[in-house]
């Protein structure tokens, strides 16, 4: 007899009833198991998570977590940046990592890649809504993809889809951009940290329908805003290695990292290798300096020709001149931000920086003081003399000072921008605006700078590990000033010296650009006042480069030139993609300032990414791998990659004592020892392929399914008459 035979006896129909019904039990059971061994609960956890809420009381998902290494090849006056991040998923669910992070501001984005298991897809630049649909496409298939957004020119959204149960997938990112130089000075800074913004009120809801054609869409009310880490009840995450392989072009004098230490290895006069000592977590920006043995180069000129088009970068360092005697006196306004983001080390810092710049006022200036948090007080109403009485009093209003509240950086900025007297040419005035910049409005800030400027010079000045260096760049770009960035106390003196040193007096004024034999349009199209040490940077394109560069400006009372044959331009790599950078960057300055109407800027930045295969405010980077990989009916859960709060913040100040944290328990031994193992990433050693992974536990489970898809044929086959299974 067989076994088909046998469970068709009558007699054995009740034992196969019981039968079915203890493997179906046995099955929920396992199900029931299975879904609590997919959950955790804070006293699991050894090492430092976001938990995700799940529909069970007091149990959770742990987030995922992203390890992140930065390689850099400084060639001459440009950096060349491969960002590796690998997102680690602890559960047992397949999860989406969504990560927010930082990249300079004048960084041009133009390669995603996906490593999975031994194959690397490589990412396209689509238009940004076209992107996000294949992303999702490809999310809801179950297939993995990466979806690189730009939330704002100095931060980025990394979304990475169908990363099964303590899978490791890595992620590349890189970009171009352009080393920032100013008086001698060499400097490469990676920001590693998206610091919490202030978004006052009123809140602004936007609706974007895509590609949905039922009337139905979702909204948004600012850029992303991820959850933030407590250090009080969390340990450091988001670890980070970072590697720079300086080539200067030039004999290299003192090259050092002023927040971080490095090991620094000679490679030869020109070369040199800087590592970080150790595994660091993403708090603070990196930032590494480096100057000339002896006279550093004064001008540069590079040339770059893709698919037969030619692009150009030059700069030239107007000669140092000594000050003037006849220099006008300064009417100079300071604002400081005393907001909540300010407490603890950068509130020093700040107060520090306002008594260095009262101190330097000469008895022939004006001043004026202005404190703000989500309040604001203007000291003496408008400017006064700078004379002992009211230079003690601001001294005495200054020292009071202490971090609170929200950060309205508006009110302020209206106020120090009102001029009484537009047209009075005896003063230089100015306005030094001190904050960490931790605000989500920014372009509510250009739109006041670009509409009330005048003839005020805006300098602005950065404070903390993790300045908002977007707003502060572009603010004094609009402002006609310069951007300081002071990250620690001992900088102060040094900083501020320099800035007012810059300050007194203009260097070049009446900045104009001509290649003589060509039509190339140079860029950017308003050349700025030049200040001590800082040079003017330029950029074209044309069809064929050729003529010569020239460059006029006046010095004081004197004319100044300097030429530069294109043909003696040495060969650059990556020029055209900082051209399509500075082009987008100039488009959205004109329509700040009104030159350019929305709707031709946006049109005029789209093409230009497109064109150039750069991420900007309208395009994305979006990589997908087509192989199935999460099996259908399994659960996907978003997750985003909390941050450390910066280095010196104070949790309390910024987020308020109501307000919940995002907690994880503290690092043991065997923690710290799986977080520097996590940031150990090594792209020549793919990740495991799909048929290595633990088999996944979602929604619905493989074993299960599989089991009572055979009791359910056993149970159809016994029910079957007789004839039917002779057939």
């Amino acid at each position: 007899m067989n076994a088909i035979t046998l469970l068709r006896s009558p007699k054995n129909k009740k034992s196969l009833y019981k039968l079915v019904m203890a493997m179906i039990a046995t099955c929920m059971t396992a199900q029931a198991g299975l879904a609590a061994a997919r959950l955790v609960t804070p006293n699991d956890m050894s090492s430092g998570s976001l938990l995700l809420k799940s529909s069970e009381a007091g149990k959770y998902i742990a987030a995922p977590a992203v390890a992140s290494d930065y390689t850099v090849t400084v060639s001459g006056p440009t950096g060349r940046t491969v960002v590796t991040q690998q997102f680690y998923n602890p559960s047992e669910s397949w999860v989406e990592g969504v990560y927010v992070f930082p990249l300079p501001e004048n960084s041009a984005v133009d390669t995603l890649k996906i490593v999975s298991g031994t194959r690397v897809i490589v990412g396209e630049v689509k238009e940004k809504q076209e992107a996000k649909q294949i992303y999702e496409d490809a999310k809801s298939a179950g297939q993995s993809a990466a979806l690189l957004e730009q939330d704002r020119p100095n931060m980025f959204t990394n979304s990475v889809a169908n990363i099964g149960p303590h899978e490791k997938v890595l992620v590349q990112i890189e970009y171009q951009q352009i080393i920032v130089q100013s008086g001698g000075t060499y400097d490469l800074r990676l920001p590693l940290v998206v610091a919490p913004r202030y978004n006052p009120a009123p809140i602004v809801q936007t609706v974007d329908f895509g590609t949905a054609k039922n009337g139905m869409a979702s909204t948004q009310t600012h850029a992303p805003e991820p959850p933030v880490l407590n250090p009080a009840d969390s340990a450091p995450t988001n670890p980070v290695s970072i590697t720079v392989k300086l080539d200067a072009g030039f004999a290299l004098g003192d090259v050092k990292s002023a927040y971080h230490k490095v090991n620094i290895t000679d490679k030869g006069p020109n070369v040199r290798e800087v590592s970080l000592t150790g595994i660091v977590p993403a708090d603070k920006d990196f930032d590494l300096t480096w100057t000339a043995k002896g006279i550093a180069p004064q001008a540069g000129l590079f040339k770059e020709n893709v698919k037969g088009h030619d692009y150009m970068l030059g700069f030239v360092t107007p000669p140092v001149v000594a000050p003037n005697a006849n220099a006008h006196p300064r009417e100079i306004t300071f604002v400081i931000d005393n907001s909540g983001s300010m407490e603890g080390a950068s509130m020093p810092q700040a107060k520090d920086s306002l008594l260095y710049g009262l101190a330097q006022l000469a008895p022939t200036d004006k001043f004026n003081v202005i404190r703000f948090d989500d309040t604001m007080t203007n000291l003496f109403g408008n400017e006064v003399p700078a004379d002992a009485a009211h230079i003690a009093q601001a001294k005495d209003f200054v020292a009071g000072l202490s971090a609170n509240g929200g950060t309205e950086m508006i009110p302020p900025m209206k106020a120090a921008l009102i001029d009484d007297t537009p047209n009075d040419k005896n003063y230089l005035r100015q306005l030094v605006f001190i904050t960490d910049g931790a605000i989500g409005n920014e372009q509510e800030l250009f739109d006041t700078i670009a509409k009330g400027r005048g003839r005020t010079r805006v300098f602005m000045v950065g404070i903390g590990s993790a300045p908002n260096s977007y707003l502060m760049t572009r603010a004094a770009e609009l402002g006609r000033g310069t951007f300081t960035q002071i990250g620690e106390g001992g900088q102060v003196t040094s900083k501020m010296k320099d800035l007012f040193s810059k300050i007194g007096n203009p260097v070049i004024t009446d900045l104009r650009a001509q290649i003589f034999g060509s039509t190339a349009k140079i860029t950017p199209d308003m050349l700025p006042d030049l200040y001590q040490g800082e040079p003017v940077m330029l950029m074209a394109d044309s069809a064929s480069l050729s003529g010569v560069l020239k460059i006029t400006g006046m010095i004081g009372d004197q004319p100044w030139e300097v030429k530069m044959p294109l043909a003696d331009a040495a060969t650059g790599t990556g020029i055209s993609k900082l051209w399509a950078r500075r082009k987008i960057a100039e488009y959205e300055v004109a329509s700040t300032l009104g030159q350019l109407s929305q709707a031709d800027a946006d049109k005029a930045v789209l093409k230009t990414a497109l064109d150039h295969q750069i991420v900007s405010s309208l395009t994305s980077l979006i990589a997908v791998d087509h192989s199935p990989k999460r099996p259908p009916g399994y659960k996907l859960t978003r997750a985003d990659v909390p941050l450390n709060l910066p280095a010196g913040w104070v949790w309390e100040s910024v987020f308020g004592n109501d307000i919940p944290a995002q907690t994880a328990p503290r690092t043991d031994q065997k923690a710290e020892a799986d977080f520097l193992q996590l940031a150990k990433l090594d792209v020549s050693k793919p990740a495991a392929p799909a048929t290595q992974v633990n088999l996944p536990q979602g929604a619905t489970d493989g074993e299960m399914l599989m089991v009572l898809a055979l009791v359910s044929a056993l149970l159809g086959w016994s029910l079957m008459p007789k004839k039917e299974l002779r057939t």
